[in-house]
């Protein structure tokens, strides 16, 4: 029978009993499915269920065939190594007696004599330059996951299940990805924001707070349905508003002849031309027709409000974010960075920069490229006077902020609109929440407190209260800003930094978020 993971009528909830999603039925085969949606509708939950880790709350999950997964490796212990990591150290342990004659019959009858020809392998697939004894915590965040990677491939499962496979992986390691998927016979599925890997997918699994729906081909022709999706809801939007403004017509003319009815025949009763009696059952009937037809308007008028409102929800699904942001006021010629023969580390005997200089003028948009290990990261602490270099100098613009993927500069204690107010002094309360709007925080989304939001919705709220200040920093600085992020959020702060004009000095591996935001000029670290 051929690998297939089938989900029947599934359902999961969190162990407080709140629903994350339910009556999902999908079917995977040997295909590659990317799964995509907002943080917290329910990805990673899903993959955990298809991979046998939870149990369901509702309807089940049928496997046919063996699954590995891949996991992000977040805090490794001083001592554990790539054997630890793949699950093998005693299988190694076992042929190392073997080598030694050491081993007994029933370990020499279990061997896998295989084994350490297929690590190699595995190892060099991912391109990663090491062997099972390599300690974990010797490794780059990258190269941690590259490892991850060739773990999988040791296993050679039917169907592969990768949550965010690319996050910290530089370009070396996310092309190993891409190879390793382009080659993959099998079966995989890929929990991903990153466009350039949805692309190579075959369908893709959007999943929603309403569901989960399947689009056949890869991510551009998700994005032409969506498209499509879009256009559908607006014309939805104008032919509501349009029916209730013709409902809202007609109960007004209605009220009008109503009026004047009343109006005729108390004239004609005040003369004295109608029986009183008759009077009587004519101004009845008048009230209950006028109530009738005032609680039919009401229905309609209801009605179309309801479609209206359901055709706008959509559209603000759909529709990426539009900002309009004050001007930075920065000059085409002002120098907003200038490092001089720059050298920084954390230990004198290895510097990790050596003699960098770099130049930025006026609105430039600048990316700092290089693998995993060449600095990057040190290198913006240093732009941004959190490290102190050993040698040379660093001269910058006065109004400068810079992002990291956990928006530093926001105080987590406080809401969105109390960080806007402490980063923007002497701001009212109206202009705090005019700009934090124009960032999708309007009304009590912007009283949350920053500690409470996703990943994404603190990155945004970061943007909000320095790009939607009155007067934005004239030099932006992002490290790996699109790590963790749903794409829906990186949408948003695409739009954010397109409206932008100022310069932007950025870190990043993901190539279609660099396009988006123009950059024009990318400095390389490596050597």
């Amino acid at each position: 029978m051929p690998a297939a993971i089938t989900t029947l009528d599934l359902g999961w909830s969190t162990p407080d009993g709140h629903p994350v999603f339910s009556h999902l039925d999908l079917v995977f085969n040997a295909e590659r499915v990317g799964i995509v949606g907002r943080n917290g509708v329910g990805k990673t939950s899903l993959l955990k269920l298809l991979a046998g880790e939870r149990e369901p709350t509702a309807g089940r999950v049928v496997v046919d065939g063996t699954v590995a997964v891949l996991r992000q490796i977040v805090q490794v212990g001083l001592g554990e190594t790539i054997a630890d990591l793949f699950g093998i150290a005693d299988d190694l342990a076992i042929l190392r007696r073997a080598d030694a004659g050491m081993a007994t019959a029933a370990e020499l009858a279990e061997a896998d004599w295989t084994l350490e020809a297929r690590l190699a392998s595995a190892l060099a697939r991912v391109g990663l330059e090491a062997d099972a004894g390599t300690r974990l915590a010797s490794l780059s965040g990258g190269q941690r996951t590259r490892a991850a990677i060739a773990g999988v491939l040791l296993a050679d499962p039917d169907i592969l299940l990768l949550d965010e496979p690319t996050n910290n992986l530089d370009r070396e390691g996310r092309a190993a990805l891409l190879d390793l998927l382009a080659s993959w016979r099998g079966g995989a599925i890929v929990v991903s924001h990153d466009r350039e890997l949805l692309e190579t997918m075959d369908a893709i699994v959007e999943m929603t707070s309403l569901g989960a729906t399947r689009y056949g081909g890869n991510w551009s022709h998700y994005r032409e349905r969506k498209a499509i999706e879009l256009a559908a809801a607006q014309h939805d939007l104008k032919v509501a508003e349009r029916q209730l403004g013709e409902i809202e017509r007609k109960a007004q003319v209605a009220i009008e002849r109503k009026q004047k009815r009343d109006a005729a025949g108390s004239r004609k009763g005040a003369r004295g031309d109608m029986p009183r009696i008759l009077i009587g059952a004519r101004k009845e009937r008048a009230e209950n027709s006028g109530g009738e037809n005032a609680r039919l308007a009401e229905r309609q008028k209801g009605e179309a409000s309801a479609v209206a409102a359901s055709a706008q929800d959509r559209i603000e699904r759909l529709e990426t974010m539009k900002v309009s942001l004050a001007p930075t006021g920065l000059p085409g010629g002002k120098m907003v960075l200038e490092l001089d023969r720059v050298t920084a580390g954390y230990d004198q005997a290895s510097p990790v920069i050596r003699n960098l200089s770099l130049t930025m003028t006026g609105p430039e948009r600048v990316a700092i490229m290089g693998p995993n290990g060449s600095g990057k990261t040190t290198l913006l602490g240093v732009i941004a006077g959190r490290i102190a270099p050993w040698s040379g100098s660093v001269d910058r613009v006065a109004r400068f902020a810079m992002f990291d993927q956990a928006a530093a500069l926001l105080d987590p204690a406080l809401s969105i609109a109390d960080n806007y107010q402490r980063l923007n002094p002497g701001t009212d309360d109206f202009a705090c929440r005019s700009a934090l709007a124009h960032f999708r925080f309007r009304a009590d989304a912007a009283l949350q407190r920053v500690g409470t939001l996703s990943g994404g919705e603190m990155l945004r709220a970061g943007l909000a209260c320095t790009l939607g200040s009155p007067t934005p920093p004239q030099l932006l600085i992002l490290d790996e800003p699109t790590n963790h992020l749903d794409l829906d959020s990186i949408a948003a702060i695409e739009a954010a930094l397109t409206a932008y004009d100022g310069a932007l000095l950025v870190v990043s591996h993901d190539e279609a978020f660099l396009d988006a935001i123009d950059v024009v000029r990318r400095v390389d670290l490596t050597g």
